[in-house]
């Protein structure tokens, strides 16, 4: 089963990767990068998520792919989701083999976030930064493909109240961008037609 996973995920992003899909930096002063990390099992393979550091400015306490903002250095979105991934959870840049770049989308700060997919081996070292990291933790791929997601987070922005779609893991809610970047991976592999994007009537009234 897992061999499978990770042929499917291959086949369905490498050809657009082949294909140069854009991770070019365009506007370095407000772009950013995640790394969607699926590791190498041939069992159960897993996402590799995080929880934010409750202390942080920004997403505090919030589940997130490893990932941040470009910086001047970086080559390309590729180089700074590599970069965030080793600075945020000790990833070794060497591990990851990048199958897929995803399409960008905007975040609640005004960032436009790229999610780069790659492989990673299943015992690599992982190591959160008590800086920017509270904890790292793994779900299995199975998992979103036999749940779909809840639409009961309600959370609170610009002074309305939304209610999100989410997928809840342990005791992690997965919600925001990192929802809708896990539905568009998974619509790309599995054509599963999820639509987990903010809309205006998800207000609460």
């Amino acid at each position: 089963m897992g061999c499978f996973v990770i042929n499917r995920i291959r086949s369905q992003l490498i050809a657009p990767l082949n294909a140069n899909l854009n991770a070019n930096i365009v506007d370095s002063e407000n772009e950013a990068a995640v790394l969607i990390a699926i590791t190498d099992s041939n069992h159960s393979p897993s996402m590799v998520l995080t929880r934010r550091a409750s202390h942080m400015n920004s997403h505090a306490g919030e589940v997130a792919f490893p990932g941040g903002k470009v910086d001047p250095a970086d080559a390309d979105l590729i180089a700074t989701a590599l970069r965030e991934s080793y600075e945020e959870i000790g990833l070794a840049m060497s591990a990851v083999d990048i199958v897929g770049v995803l399409p960008s989308a905007k975040s609640k700060f005004g960032l436009q976030v790229t999610p780069v997919v790659g492989i990673i081996p299943e015992d690599v070292l992982l190591v959160a930064n008590e800086d920017e990291v509270d904890s790292i933790f793994q779900v299995p791929m199975q998992f979103f493909i036999d749940n779909e997601p809840e639409h009961n987070h309600e959370v609170r922005y610009g002074g309305n109240d939304y209610i999100l779609p989410c997928y809840r893991f342990e005791n992690y809610v997965i919600w925001g961008l990192t929802v809708y970047f896990i539905g568009n991976l998974l619509n790309q592999v599995y054509d599963l037609g999820l639509d987990l994007s903010i809309s205006r009537n998800m207000v609460k009234k």
